[in-house]
């Protein structure tokens, strides 16, 4: 693996920023919804891992990462579609998807 693709790897596992977030902040879904500077904050870190994920797959399509379409889509979905964004659609990406990509990545990133 490039270096390259190691930096996108790394910029992937910003995930830890996000759970940072919550050091500061209960992570309870009422926090999250009532809190405007938490959920941009998360929103522009998923923005950071889609597009970190689209350039891995466009430097090397060899490098499997469970859903990394989905992850790119997610990033668009985002950006271009903001304003049908719901919470709900956020937070289930925070609680249930960041964790193991998460862990996938550290895994690529520990072999190589």
């Amino acid at each position: 693996m490039n270096d390259r693709i190691k930096k996108h790897l790394e910029d992937i596992v910003t995930i830890d920023e996000i759970e940072s977030f919550f050091d500061l902040f209960p992570k309870k879904y009422d926090e999250f919804t009532s809190n405007v500077l938490l959920r941009r904050g998360i929103e522009r870190n998923i923005e950071i891992i889609g597009e970190a994920m689209n350039r891995i797959l466009k430097a090397d399509e060899n490098i499997v990462i469970t859903n990394s379409r989905k992850i790119v889509d997610t990033r668009n979905y985002v950006i271009h579609a903001y304003d049908s964004l719901t919470d709900d659609i956020l937070w289930s990406i925070v609680v249930n998807h960041l964790p193991a990509l998460k862990s996938e990545v550290n895994e690529l990133l520990q072999t190589n």
